[in-house]
């Protein structure tokens, strides 16, 4: 073990436990966006109750994502300086708009959001709970592009004196084609993660309260939600399959590493079961579906999908001498438990939809546990999609430009860095104890009493005075 294995597990580590935060932030913004947005639009009390109770869930996961995130920034000039040197020029640029714009965007109109209820107009109080989603999605597409030039370095030349990679069309690295793709496909998890929460607490409360007065508002939760996971379930497959043909195109060893497939084939069959070698060096035993990978790679069954032995033939010839090749079981894996987690909770919100059919009231408590269970599995499938994302471009930290061990800081040490890691990871254990409690606590106590609002039909916009609260 060196500085090198644990600086990168540091950043696993930390990144995978930061996304925890993500999705379920820039899916919840704009669901509950869209719950004021009814009440706005109906005067419904119910809307308003589910708005003020999922509201006040986003706002403790925003809380803590936000802390989490920054960590994540320090890393690159504490244990990827070297990487930090080399991109930096081009990074800046998407990351700094992320901060100046999309994040004080967010940031802003959550504060007013918070502080502006009764205070500020009805209008523009849900306004500021929109450009609040608009900026935590916007800052979603920035950081996105920057993470897609490492997947696919576009837009930049290699100075030859300096040997750093330099910006040269700012507009090609927004609308690198990875970028265009990834962020659909993040979305789309990101709502089958902040549905899928919307679905769990409703049907608890359902299930557990079913003589409570705000029963029909937790009944209509279940149901909004389940649609919503059920509609991203749908978007996640479609984007997933651009997403695949794109994969294919730029980093072929990330598709053929996914499906264990050591050698070229046309027409190539999809793995569903493949069994390897204890090195992951080569294949064992398989399960395929004919054809089907062929298709997902390049949109035509007989298309001709490139194997692990051949591509890394070519890469040592190209590059130099050495292994291209990932950890075959961790792509292989990570990318079929990212598919079954998802489509487990798309299963799961059928049961619910199902269970409520005709104004029927669930009451079983097979259904209650694996409602409680969907939150995770998203959470799930959101994680092992990045671990695979990751560690399939790997040994590159920046596709054919920069390798993982050339990226990281060679003045720091491995016990500095064991220290950090260390650190790190108990205080972010600590901050994930905080968040469940957190969480737990506000979604038993249920939907908050909102008698003291105003009535839907309150005075106009334009005659009611603009107060702020100090």
């Amino acid at each position: 073990m060196d500085a090198l294995d644990v600086a990168r597990w540091q950043f696993g580590v930390t990144t995978v436990y930061h996304f925890l935060f993500v999705p379920l932030t820039i899916g919840l913004s704009v669901l509950v966006a869209i719950l004021q947005t009814m009440w706005h639009r109906t005067g419904n009390e119910r809307y308003l109750k589910l708005t003020k109770f999922y509201g006040k869930l986003f706002l403790i996961n925003f809380a803590m994502g936000v802390v989490t995130g920054i960590v994540q920034e320090f890393q690159f000039g504490m244990n990827w300086s070297d990487y930090s040197r080399f991109v930096g020029d081009i990074f800046g640029a998407p990351l700094a708009i992320e901060a100046l714009v999309a994040f004080f965007l967010e940031s802003t109109f959550i504060g007013l959001w918070i502080f502006g209820w009764d205070r500020l107009p009805k209008r523009a109080h849900l306004a500021s709970i929109w450009a609040a989603a608009i900026g935590t999605n916007l800052s979603a597409y920035f950081i996105l592009a920057a993470n897609s030039f490492m997947q696919n370095p576009v837009g930049f030349r290699i100075n030859p004196d300096s040997g750093r990679a330099e910006l040269t069309d700012f507009p090609a690295v927004l609308t690198n084609k990875v970028a265009l793709i990834t962020f659909p496909h993040t979305l789309a998890g990101s709502f089958l993660v902040a549905g899928s929460l919307i679905v769990a607490v409703g049907l608890w409360h359902v299930i557990r309260n079913r003589d409570s007065a705000d029963t029909g508002a937790y009944r209509f939760a279940t149901k909004f939600g389940s649609w919503v996971v059920l509609v991203a379930s749908a978007a996640v497959l479609f984007t997933g399959d651009i997403q695949g043909k794109i994969m294919t195109d730029v980093q072929p060893m990330k598709m053929a590493a996914a499906e264990g497939l050591y050698t070229t084939e046309s027409p190539a069959s999809f793995s569903v079961l493949t069994v390897g070698s204890l090195d992951g060096s080569r294949e064992v035993f398989a399960l395929k579906i004919p054809y089907l990978l062929s298709y997902l790679g390049t949109g035509d069954p007989h298309g001709t999908v490139r194997g692990i032995d051949d591509l890394q033939a070519q890469y040592a010839t190209q590059y130099g001498a050495g292994s291209y090749t990932p950890i075959i079981p961790v792509t292989y894996w990570s990318f079929r438990f990212m598919i079954t987690f998802g489509l487990a909770a798309g299963a799961i919100a059928l049961l619910v939809l199902w269970s409520q059919r005709k104004g029927r009231t669930p009451r079983s408590k097979w259904l209650l546990r694996a409602g409680l269970a969907m939150p995770v599995l998203p959470l799930l499938a959101n994680s092992f999609g990045w671990i695979f994302t990751e560690m399939g471009r790997q040994p590159w930290i920046v596709f054919g430009e920069m390798l993982t061990r050339n990226g990281v800081s060679r003045s720091v040490s491995l016990a500095e860095v064991l220290t950090s890691f260390t650190a790190f990871t108990l205080i972010y254990a600590t901050l994930a104890v905080i968040e469940v409690k957190l969480l737990l606590r506000y979604a038993k106590a249920g939907v908050p009493d909102v008698n003291d609002q105003p009535p839907a039909d309150d005075t106009d916009d334009a005659e009611r005075p603009l107060a702020f609260a100090y």
